[in-house]
């Protein structure tokens, strides 16, 4: 049972650091808008073509993008079965939650 718990443990953390790396949550969120390939996504979000790939490679091997290849280019969209729906959840909760503590905090720091 205990070997079970570590395996379950060891999974939650790949999944939750792969979602808590800033670069990745940006790929992700252009990906939410509509499949691109490389280059896209480099136009998109002003990284390296390398950086891009790499976190590409992560996301995919946990299942949150699939890849599909047409011609030269490989094009890569978000998984819409369970990753779009949990984006979509912790979009409701941030907007609820996280956004005005945020702003409460921007307004602190300007006040001092």
């Amino acid at each position: 049972m205990k070997n079970k718990s570590c395996v379950k443990d060891a999974a939650y953390e790949l999944f939750f650091t792969s979602l808590s790396n800033p670069n990745r949550l940006k790929i992700l969120n252009e990906l939410r808008k509509k499949r691109m390939n490389v280059t896209e996504i480099c136009k998109k979000t002003g990284f390296e073509q390398t950086m891009v790939s790499h976190n590409l490679k992560r996301l995919e091997h946990c299942g949150m993008i699939f890849s599909q290849k047409e011609g030269r280019f490989k094009y890569f969209q978000v998984n819409e079965e369970s990753i779009l729906p949990i984006l979509n959840l912790i979009d409701k909760h941030m907007n609820r939650f996280c956004c005005k503590i945020v702003k409460e905090s921007k307004t602190t720091k300007e006040i001092k």
